[in-house]
């Protein structure tokens, strides 16, 4: 089953494990008592989509007690981005540079997330500074819809002149690995493809805008603290849209307006939160984590998600990274202080992706407990076909924000019918030794077995074609292919797709 225990932090899991360590954890007693400690605050927090703002720093329901679960990461921090106001913004830094230049990270003013109120006076805090290195006051002076690409060292995507929005096709992800273990297979993010949209846009859109009408603060949620966060995401979303499809996305400066020329629709950014702004245009989840000023440790703060099975993000808003993972297999053991040691430090300019994986029957979005669509996943139904069964992957990316110092992530669900494997080389087999021999809690974790009993077959007929074909060495061991998460030749048949 694809969770957010596993879904919404995994996509660091595989870079963080090549630094295991030592360290130290409570025993289940105290960890249940912490975890009981965080569900009564977030429940508190968090009564309605956009909770009651809170009026200074200290009451922005951000943790300030945690007991450290291992090492405390509260002197760590990635690199500062402040050198880039002086080619950016000179203006800026002007009549005050002198005061920030005395601060250093074990100032108490470093670390803090701006002040999530309208009532708080911005003069009073215009010195804390965030995990990257700037000012309240320098963020406000910035302006709307600064240079992002120059604050995060992350170029702008190229733009995407032969994409038709009607013919799109997502990439064909297939993250299979072998020897396939609880570390997962990371790259560096391929810039012009942080958001993919396919001819599937209008239709996901319009799936997510009902979702979230019919469960609210089940998936799109903003607790206090994250305001910056939530306004600096959106605007870096939508720089991206208009930058790689100029042909369908437009920004007005001038009426502050979005205009989106798939959906034909316009967007009074003004008037509208920011969340709202990405749910209506951008068909992706985000994840937005906040580091806690005292203990260095990220937490859950705000977000969008409407692809989730068996899960939903309320149940998962206000947790720190272990609370999330608690269920996921060696987490603990071998994942827990590598990861948040990579959260701590992991700079703007490097973001990261991989892909998750599961097979199931039709193409189920949104399966909160309870819907009858887990009915499906208790009992392995003979009358099922391979024609119903489709590869999930959730194409996952995982940043820095340059002001905020917040990290996200977003993934979307990408679903492939697996009939179409019946031409990709190696793929089958690659497949096939994961399904038959990868580790058992694994496999029951992604809760594969519903769909073994047609995929599996169906698989071992499409390899004997592709031997029999010469597409594949009869004698080929299954290894992680070096086109990962691709395979050979995959560019013609996409393109082919594509219709050039």
């Amino acid at each position: 089953m694809i969770s957010l225990h596993f879904e919404l932090l995994a996509a660091a899991l595989g870079l963080l494990c090549i630094y295991l360590g030592g360290f130290r954890i409570l025993n289940n007693e105290q960890r249940t008592a912490i975890i009981d400690r965080f569900c009564l605050r977030r429940k508190r927090a968090a009564p309605t989509i956009t909770p009651p703002q809170s009026l200074s720093l200290d009451k922005q329901g951000l943790p300030t007690h945690l007991p450290l679960l291992g090492r405390s990461h509260s002197d760590a921090f990635p690199p500062s981005r402040r050198h880039v106001l002086e080619e950016l913004s000179p203006h800026v830094l002007k009549g005050y540079d002198s005061v920030v230049g005395e601060l250093t990270t074990n100032d108490k003013a470093y670390g803090h997330c701006w002040p999530d109120s309208e009532d708080v006076d911005a003069d009073e805090c215009a010195d804390y500074v965030t995990a990257t290195g700037f000012t309240v006051r320098e963020i406000k002076d910035l302006g709307v819809f600064p240079d992002y690409a120059e604050l995060s060292g992350i170029s702008l995507p190229s733009p995407y002149t032969d994409f038709d929005i009607n013919k799109a096709v997502a990439r064909p992800y297939r993250p299979f690995r072998w020897a396939y273990h609880q570390t997962m297979s990371l790259a560096k993010m391929d810039l012009d493809w942080w958001l993919e949209l396919e001819q599937t846009y209008a239709d996901r859109i319009q799936q997510r805008k009902e979702l979230f009408d019919a469960y609210g603060e089940m998936m799109l949620q903003r607790l206090p603290g994250s305001a910056l966060a939530v306004n600096e995401l959106m605007e870096m979303c939508l720089q991206f849209l208009c930058a790689r499809y100029p042909q369908y996305f437009r920004l007005d400066m001038d009426a502050m307006t979005f205009h989106n020329g798939i959906l034909k629709t316009s967007t009074n950014l003004r008037a509208t939160e920011p969340l709202q702004v990405l749910l209506h245009n951008v068909p992706e989840d985000f994840a937005i984590m906040i580091r806690n000023p005292t203990t260095g440790l990220y937490n859950f703060r705000a977000g969008i998600i409407c692809s989730s099975l068996g899960w939903n993000l309320g149940s998962k808003i206000g947790l720190n990274l272990n609370q999330i993972h608690d269920p996921v297999p060696d987490y603990l053991a071998k994942m827990q202080f590598s990861m948040d040691r990579y959260f701590a430090k992991m700079p703007t300019d490097k973001p990261i992706q991989r892909g998750s994986w599961g097979f199931e029957i039709d193409t189920p979005l949104f399966m909160p407990p309870g819907d009858p669509q887990e009915q499906l996943r208790e009992g392995q139904d003979p009358s099922h076909t391979i024609d119903r069964c489709h590869l999930r992957v959730d194409w996952q990316t995982l940043r820095r924000l340059p002001l905020s110092g917040a990290i996200v992530f977003n993934f979307k669900a990408v679903f492939t019918p697996v009939t179409r494997f019946r031409d990709e080389p190696y793929v089958p087999s690659l497949i096939l030794k994961v399904l038959k021999e990868g580790k058992k809690e694994i496999m029951q974790y992604k809760n594969t077995w519903h769909t073994k009993h047609v995929v599996i077959p169906a698989l071992e007929e499409y390899e004997r074609e592709q031997v029999k074909l010469g597409l594949i060495d009869k004698d080929w061991e299954p290894r992680t292919l070096d086109e990962s998460p691709f395979y050979p030749g995959w560019e013609e048949k996409w393109h082919r797709l594509q219709g050039f």
